[in-house]
């Protein structure tokens, strides 16, 4: 793929697809630490130790739209070729954390993308799920920023008649993310 914002979308749909109703999606980048980690964590139905195994498998799938699955070995694949780390840790009925470490140094990097867009459309086309989004952001030693968007506060906030489809609740939250991710990533002075 050619950013790893698609990755994520597609590490979410199997975390929709194993019947998860809650989903985290944490991206954290360290500057000093030459460090960009992506973790993907959910409420799903779990894999057993050997269903694992057969996920970072590039050959193996349980879609039947077609025969090989892609998306969690090349997101595994594009971490370690920067010299980075991927881990999954899963347990049956309780979800699955998938997180990859990569060295945005590496001539290997890909772009991150837009991950703003893509949690934002995961939101939208799946209004009745639950998704926490946490960014963090070190541009210098000791100075780190962060925010998050947490579904179940908007759906609080919103009251159950208004629902996370809405096009004014699409459209603020696409605005939010854009304005976080802004004030994030601004030069320090």
């Amino acid at each position: 793929m050619r950013e790893l914002s698609l990755n994520v979308m597609d590490i979410v749909q199997n975390s929709i697809s194993a019947g998860a109703s809650l989903i985290t999606i944490q991206v954290k980048e360290s500057v000093p630490e030459d460090m960009l980690s992506i973790r993907v964590a959910d409420n799903g139905c779990g894999m057993t130790p050997e269903q694992v195994q057969h996920v970072i498998d590039p050959f193996y799938t349980t879609r039947t739209t077609r025969s090989v699955g892609l998306g969690v070995p090349l997101f595994k694949m594009e971490a370690e070729m920067t010299g980075g780390s991927f881990q999954i840790d899963s347990e049956k009925g309780k979800g699955t954390e998938l997180t990859a470490v990569f060295k945005p140094s590496s001539v290997d990097m890909i772009p991150l993308g837009d991950i703003s867009g893509t949690v934002q459309l995961l939101i939208s086309c799946n209004p009745d799920l639950d998704f926490v989004f946490n960014r963090s952001y070190e541009p210098a030693l000791g100075e780190k920023r962060e925010f998050s968007l947490e579904t179940t506060v908007l759906r609080e906030t919103l009251g159950e008649e208004v629902p996370l489809d809405a096009p004014d609740v699409v459209l603020w939250i696409k605005e939010y993310l854009a304005e976080q991710t802004e004030e994030l990533l601004k030069p320090m002075p």
